[in-house]
């Protein structure tokens, strides 16, 4: 069983987890915490759900240039979403210009799962680094911001063993 996922949290999640899976109950837990995939499947669909959790949330943060799929983005990056922002001179003025890109392995996820990578993204654009304000703003923005956290680190753990708990929301 691919542990790294959990390799942060205590050896007591992580025998429990460890039994739910030898028990094959995990994709159950999963189906019945989220039992449906997203249909955001376009960038522009993407771009309009982070722009709208923008709006609510950090209405006077920078602008977002780009929202995007990215099937180049895998976990060796150590990473299913990046927020870059990058500056550019223009005569006198510094143009700044914010992107943000979801792993494409996103797109037949339950929503709560790709809400909180969107969420984390986002908050990048307010704190830079990973600290407590910045995870107390994903908090803000999404309540059940490390409960999903830990979720979505399970459902990538059975991904990468090869079972889907939505496989049958794929062929759909």
């Amino acid at each position: 069983m691919a542990t790294d996922y959990l390799a942060h949290y205590s050896e007591e999640v992580r025998a429990k987890v460890t039994a739910l899976h030898q028990q094959g109950l995990l994709p159950q837990f999963l189906l019945k915490r989220h039992p449906e995939v997203h249909q955001i499947r376009s960038d522009r669909a993407l771009y309009d759900f982070t722009v709208a959790l923008k709006n609510s949330y950090l209405k006077k943060s920078a602008p977002l240039a780009k929202v995007c799929f990215d099937d180049k983005i895998t976990l060796s990056h150590q990473a299913l979403g990046l927020h870059t922002y990058a500056a550019r001179r223009q005569g006198n003025k510094v143009k700044t210009k914010n992107e943000i890109r979801i792993s494409s392995r996103l797109k037949r996820a339950p929503e709560a799962f790709l809400r909180m990578l969107v969420v984390h993204e986002l908050a990048h654009l307010k704190e830079k680094d990973h600290n407590k304000s910045f995870y107390q703003l994903c908090c803000h923005m999404e309540p059940e911001y490390h409960q999903l956290e830990f979720e979505l680190r399970v459902y990538l753990m059975l991904a990468d063993e090869g079972i889907d708990p939505y496989q049958g929301e794929l062929s759909s």
